[in-house]
């Protein structure tokens, strides 16, 4: 409630962002995360670390996704434009 959705604005893609979208964006703007220059570190890209990618680099925040999946690198680095990608499972890696 309290938000007006434009009428020509698909629902489906409406409900992400109030939910998902919120659920991140309340604790970066709590915790100053909306500074350019910051360092964010995401764990797991799913529905919110979708989220806080965006809002990350939306931010102007230098951000590293970390995942136990490296099927996920190619998404995080080049369609949601993380700056680096770590393989948590990997030990040098996350050295």
């Amino acid at each position: 409630y309290c938000y007006r959705i434009p009428e020509n604005y698909p629902l489906a893609s409406a409900a992400p962002l109030l939910c998902a979208g919120i659920t991140v964006y309340s604790p970066m703007i709590r915790h100053k995360m909306n500074q350019p220059g910051k360092t964010l570190g995401v764990i797991g890209l799913g529905g919110l670390g979708h989220m806080a990618v965006k809002f990350g680099k939306a931010f102007g925040l230098h951000v590293t996704v970390f995942s136990t999946s490296a099927s996920k690198e190619n998404e995080a680095l080049s369609l949601l434009g993380a700056d680096r990608f770590v393989l948590s499972s990997d030990n040098e890696q996350m050295k």
